[in-house]
């Protein structure tokens, strides 16, 4: 057996990122930019007021209360083609060009109107509620740097930046293939000895919150025929991930029935817990992970494996190397020569620190317990027991997939 991180770099070592596409602005939430991105106009492109009031001149406000003439009204997205001279002010609005001649704005709270008069009573500043030309940014500046994934707010960005096409990379084609005689669909009529199917639902869910597309080509039933013309069915993807057949019991076939048609195999079995006998490898060219069948160490695996690799294809950022860490609230015995990663309770203590709560039970059939969990805690192989109040690292599940 492999440790994790060997196991890790390994997946990913071969792994490319995907060819650039474009696509319109409007199709850019989570995908990932092939490209720096440099502004196409000035934001904002000219002098506009941050408030609604009247555009003056600083140096005609040096003894307030005073009173001006109104000379114009400026709203936004109009302008004035005059110049403001000493005594006068233009009515203006947010968002409006400054006229030519003020450099101050009062806001209309400051200030009694009657007729084309109005008497400011609080002065202000030079530059007053006025936001300066390219005070968010200039023309070609680089803003977005290739390799982001977009969120809700850089697509504002982009906008402003005036990019309606956008160049990203290719989203993965990610090839789900289940196996085993002894699972149905939900919803199917259910035999006397099967299960109702969840890995195969979950990891297209898993994938597509990814931001890859998840192509899956159904169940093989423990028959290596059958299950070399299903797996034959996804040519064309990326990559290639299958769920159960992994292990060593007489059924499970994976390895075998799919050698016989191309697989090469880079590595067997992990040193961890749950996921212990994981695959990676080549089939018919295209990168194949093998996940095992127990639907919590399926998700699990996608977590540590699948999901970089979906960020390596996606042309997406390394994960962070450095896990958080957490404090302990219960005491751990010490632990094998397998990594394990305990589902866990994350909550807030009292005194504003992050604390873990490994559930007791941590079968890896347990989906309702993975659905209550908040993160996994790490224990590296033969760690020591270790008291409530220990530090220990975690992985964090994702609160959700809203990239805002």
């Amino acid at each position: 057996m492999i440790s994790v991180e060997e196991a890790l770099a390994r997946l990913l070592a071969p792994l490319e990122k995907l060819p650039p596409e474009q696509i319109s602005i409007v199709d850019g939430l989570g995908r990932v930019l092939a490209e720096d991105v440099t502004a196409r106009r000035t934001q904002p492109p000219f002098a506009v007021s941050a408030m609604d009031g009247y555009a003056v001149r600083a140096e005609d406000l040096s003894a307030v209360p005073v009173e001006l003439r109104i000379v114009a009204e400026v709203p936004a997205g109009a302008g004035f083609g005059g110049h403001v001279g000493p005594g006068e002010a233009a009515r203006i609005f947010t968002g409006a060009p400054l006229p030519a001649g003020t450099d101050t704005i009062i806001i209309q709270e400051d200030t009694e109107r009657e007729g084309d008069r109005v008497r400011v009573l609080e002065g202000a500043p030079r530059g007053r509620y006025v936001r300066r030309e390219g005070l968010d940014f200039a023309e070609g500046e680089v803003l977005l740097k290739a390799g982001r994934r977009l969120t809700a707010r850089d697509i504002g960005l982009l906008a402003a930046m005036n990019r309606p096409w956008l160049l990203v990379h290719r989203r993965p084609r990610i090839g789900i293939l289940s196996t085993g005689d002894e699972i149905v669909m939900p919803g199917d009529p259910i035999g006397p000895h099967q299960i109702v199917s969840s890995n195969s639902l979950a990891l297209a869910a898993f994938v597509a919150a990814c931001g890859g597309i998840p192509v899956s080509v159904g169940n093989a039933p423990d028959d290596p025929e059958a299950l070399r013309q299903i797996a034959a069915a996804t040519s064309g993807v990326d990559l290639l991930v299958t769920t159960g057949g992994a292990s060593v019991g007489q059924h499970d076939l994976v390895r075998d029935a799919l050698a016989a048609d191309g697989l090469e195999l880079d590595f067997w079995q992990i040193a961890m817990r749950p996921g212990k006998p994981l695959i990676v490898g080549r089939y018919r060219g295209t990168p194949m992970i093998g996940l095992p069948g127990n639907p919590v160490s399926t998700l699990v695996c996608a977590l540590l494996f699948l999901h970089p690799a979906v960020a390596r294809l996606s042309g997406g950022a390394a994960p962070a190397e450095t896990p958080p860490t957490a404090r302990l609230g219960v005491a751990l015995p010490k632990n094998d020569g397998r990594q394990d990663y305990l589902r866990s309770r994350l909550t807030n203590a009292a005194d504003g620190m992050h604390e873990v709560f490994p559930f007791e039970v941590q079968d890896s059939s347990m989906m309702r317990l993975l659905a209550l969990a908040d993160c996994l805690v790490v224990r590296p192989p033969h760690a020591a027991a270790l008291a409530a109040g220990a530090t220990v690292p975690i992985v964090p599940f994702p609160s959700g997939v809203l990239p805002i």
